[in-house]
């Protein structure tokens, strides 16, 4: 203490001055131990061994997931530090789709070494500067690592969706999730625009009922709901000719809230007369284009079909799916290849959509109605998910999202680069020997930077039950010695050739793993104080 106090003062030519930097190291120790925490708590459920977590949610609700965004997303983390932790993961999610766990606990290692660092009194400056090279260093070097695919080239693209899927609750059914996934997004891409893929055009419908097996890719459109069945209407049409609506079939209403009072009979039988003319003249209009499969948008204002247009919807031979929801008219319409009508005068023939069959069939305990060989279809796809329970229903939605996203980081920067931990051990090599040719303080930075690098094979060793140090070693060693596609055979439990195992990945989920990683941890090393403002 005695001697921090002397030294702390500066003598300067007037007057004493005294500096405490305590307090912002304290800041920026107390964040990066908050953010370490939070990325060693998903640090388990890294890699295909990694253990699931089970979030139990305020209303009662429990998720088992091995997702690291989803893990994160649900944790209620009040530090202002480990919400960014949070944040990254969210935008790996948005950027590659999978690796979400990776790079958090990239990360939490890189915090670990800047502490070190920062004891050994270097400034966060020289770090943070130290860490952006490396980052740069790191993309050049797994760029260089990447082989290049080609779309025709399925195998690869099952395979390295098949890796994504390995890790998931999942996994067992990874061989046919894998290659409906590939099936799923090459179907939607444009060739107008052929390396944007938009996930939007790809629609997972969740049917609880039989096992992930019976999971399956529809051409066509299904909805999750039954047609209706009030007064008899059909449940099976053929040569079906589409309108999706966006008005009501029911009586108007009034713009503002008021009673009508009605005194007598006559009256009120003149009231029901006009409503069964108004529903009668709509109808006819509709049944004219040859419309007869009608998809009505749910309405808030007032009830989109009453009992009465039912009866008479029915009777012209027209099947009604009510209540499609207002964000599904867009991937409605683009199937459907017709356009949404706002109002009855504009019901015309030009607006439908034109599809073989639409049907409506029973699935576990519920109906889905299916449209299936539908005109001038666009290019979207939709996947029927099922599941024995809610859980592994949810887990294999997730986990087919993380597959679609592989996919589609493929789709847009076609390169292969091996799974494993291969890639890492490779990165942590190149660096530590590019940190002897450097000079001074960066030197001294890039050398730890690449030493937190290998926290992922050692991760993954220690999630399999193998032992991490000599694993680690080894895989060392086999890379020194130039085989750079080596990692860690989770299955057998020993060091191969991962590339010959399979096991890849796409190189846009490790380049931008590490430039987000390094990204926070460089926002993390610059804040010096926390101001709370009320």
């Amino acid at each position: 203490m005695a001697s921090s106090a002397v030294a702390a003062p500066r003598s300067s030519s007037k007057t004493e001055s005294y500096v405490d930097n305590k307090r912002k190291e304290d800041v920026r120790q107390a964040n990066i131990l908050a953010a370490r925490t939070v990325a060693d708590a998903v640090r388990t459920s890294l890699g295909p061994k990694g253990m699931d977590k089970m979030i139990s949610t305020a209303n009662g609700d429990v998720i088992i997931t091995n997702d690291g965004a989803t893990i994160l997303n649900k944790m209620e983390v009040l530090q202002p530090a480990a919400k960014m932790l949070v944040e990254l993961s969210k935008s790996q999610d948005a950027a590659a789709g999978d690796g979400t766990t990776t790079v958090v606990v990239i990360a939490g290692a890189l915090l670990k070494q800047c502490l070190v660092l920062l004891s050994h009194g270097i400034h966060p400056t020289v770090i943070s500067d130290s860490l952006h090279k490396v980052s740069i260093k790191a993309v050049d070097v797994l760029t260089a690592m990447a082989r290049p695919v080609e779309l025709s080239d399925r195998d690869s693209l099952v395979k390295s969706a098949s890796t994504s899927l390995n890790s998931k609750v999942v996994s067992q059914y990874s061989t046919l999730l894998a290659p409906l996934a590939v099936d799923a997004v090459l179907s939607v891409v444009d060739p107008a625009k052929p390396d944007i893929v938009d996930l939007r055009d790809i629609k997972i419908v969740k049917k609880l009922g039989g096992t992930v097996d019976d999971t399956e890719t529809v051409k066509g459109l299904v909805f999750d709901k039954k047609t209706s069945h009030a007064a008899g209407g059909p449940t099976r049409m053929e040569k079906a000719k589409i309108a999706v609506i966006q008005f009501q079939i029911s009586p108007p209403k009034t713009d503002i809230e008021q009673s009508i009072v009605v005194s007598d009979y006559t009256q009120m039988d003149r009231i029901l007369k006009e409503e069964r003319n108004y529903i009668l003249s709509m109808i006819k209009k509709i049944k004219a284009t040859g419309c007869n499969v009608l998809l009505i948008q749910k309405s808030i204002l007032r009830d989109a079909v009453t009992d009465l247009s039912l009866h008479y919807l029915a009777k012209a031979k027209i099947l009604v799916v009510k209540d499609v929801e207002r964000d599904e008219i867009e991937f409605i319409t683009k199937t459907l290849n017709c356009l949404p009508i706002a109002n009855i005068e504009h019901f015309r023939a030009e607006k439908l959509g034109y599809a073989d069959l639409v049907e409506e069939s029973s699935l576990g305990d519920g109906k889905i109605v299916k449209i299936t060989g539908i005109q001038n279809m666009g290019r979207t796809t939709s996947v029927l998910v099922r599941g024995s329970n809610q859980l592994v229903l949810d887990e294999a939605e997730r986990s087919l999202h993380d597959a679609l996203c592989v996919v589609r980081c493929l789709v847009s920067k076609r390169f292969l680069i091996a799974g494993g931990g291969a890639p890492e051990i490779e990165l942590s090599r190149q660096l530590g020997a590019w940190a002897k040719v450097l000079q001074g303080m960066e030197s001294h930075c890039v050398k730890y930077f690449a030493q937190a690098l290998e926290v992922i094979p050692y991760t993954l060793a220690e999630n399999a039950g193998l032992n991490p140090m000599t694993i680690v070693t080894e895989l060392r060693n086999r890379h020194n010695e130039g085989e750079i596609n080596t990692g860690i055979n989770v299955r057998k439990g020993q060091i191969t050739n991962i590339w010959d195992e399979n096991v890849v990945q796409p190189l846009l989920v490790s380049t931008s793993a590490i430039t987000l990683a390094t990204e926070c941890v460089r926002m993390i090393l610059k804040i010096d104080d926390i101001v709370t403002v009320r």
